[in-house]
């Protein structure tokens, strides 16, 4: 076990009392896992995730990192352990008088690293996050992307067990919150490092996290690996949450498992246009056939033109059944295309 929260509970005094950030949360993140908790503004995840290192002490319970409970460490031994905790915030927190080497080498410097050492360490940071030829440059000088790239060499510079991420893709634009997910995920998977990765956006999520923890009002009120959480969200604010997402890459997801499920029938796809999105096709089929319809997803958008639907279905049954009930759809003037298994 990595990370291990217990009874942690936050409290602030403010002119109107006491408000309680994070109140009782228990968590438990393996060894490498990338851990993501999402929620909205004022969910408490960045007051938690600030407790991870100390930079917030929890007003009770304990915080275990690395088999060290950092609750009970004097300031000496604290400032030892966070050597194994690096931070990539929002908005990036360089030096802008330093450059992209100078900023890498800063914990090398402060950690005291003899200089060889520490121009060694830089240069593997450089490269390991894409940032070749750029060393001499100024954050100035730097897109969003790389002045990102910069933050995560400088987090793993004192070679931590644990990654921190606040959310760290935020300030960022599709695309290039795309390539940093990636190098997270690269970085995972060759120094086994354990990542922490709070965010508001289930894409985020989706892409890289191995499990996740949904907080509202301070507390979790669902946790659990990401497939399951996407397939069957049971608390109103994750069911919010997945409604984030667009549809392709969640539908590969969907019909993959679905497939898995299903070894034996037909994962179909149905396109709709106008009146015909709206008409009663599964109860037909239900009825006429003798098949087994399970809906995978589906979506219904307004345009222009009227409605236009998508629907993923598996339908279960003897092979001539199905084979009656796609003719049946397609007679109903509906596109199928029938998803085939690798």
């Amino acid at each position: 076990m990595m990370i291990s929260l217990s009874g942690i509970r936050k409290v602030f005094q403010t002119k109107d009392g006491p408000v309680a950030a994070v109140n009782g949360i228990d968590l438990k993140i393996d060894e490498g896992e990338i851990y993501g908790i999402i929620g909205y503004s004022g969910a408490g995840k960045s007051t938690l995730i600030r407790m991870l290192n100390m930079l917030e002490r929890p007003t009770e319970g304990d915080v275990e990192v690395a088999g060290k409970n950092l609750s009970k460490l004097n300031q000496k031994e604290l400032r030892k352990a966070r050597q194994e905790i690096g931070m990539i915030f929002q908005h990036f927190n360089l030096l802008w008088s330093r450059t992209v080497r100078e900023n890498i080498a800063f914990p090398l410097e402060i950690a005291g690293v003899k200089k060889v050492e520490r121009d060694k360490r830089v240069n593997e940071l450089i490269e390991l996050v894409g940032l070749k030829g750029r060393g001499e440059s100024y954050p100035s000088q730097l897109s969003g992307g790389q002045k990102q790239r910069v933050g995560i060499a400088r987090a793993l510079a004192n070679n931590p067990k644990v990654l921190l991420c606040d959310e760290a893709t935020s300030a960022l634009d599709p695309k290039t919150t795309d390539s940093i997910l990636d190098l997270l995920v690269d970085i995972n998977e060759k120094l086994g490092l354990t990542i922490i990765l709070i965010t508001h956006e289930m894409h985020v999520i989706r892409k890289i996290c191995h499990k996740v923890a949904v907080m509202e009002a301070g507390q979790v009120v669902e946790n659990g690996p990401v497939r399951e959480v996407f397939r069957k969200p049971k608390a109103n604010m994750t069911k919010e949450f997945v409604k984030q997402i667009t549809e392709p890459e969640e539908t590969v997801d969907a019909i993959t498992q679905m497939l898995e499920d299903h070894p034996e029938g037909q994962i179909v796809q149905l396109t709709f246009v106008g009146e015909k999105a709206e008409r009663p096709l599964i109860t037909q089929l239900i009825r006429q056939f003798d098949i087994e319809v399970n809906i995978v997803q589906g979506k219904i958008t307004k345009i222009q033109e009227g409605s236009y639907g998508t629907l993923f279905v598996a339908l279960n049954g003897e092979p001539s059944e199905i084979d009656k009930a796609i003719t049946f759809i397609r007679n109903k003037e509906v596109e199928v295309e029938v998803i085939v298994h690798d």
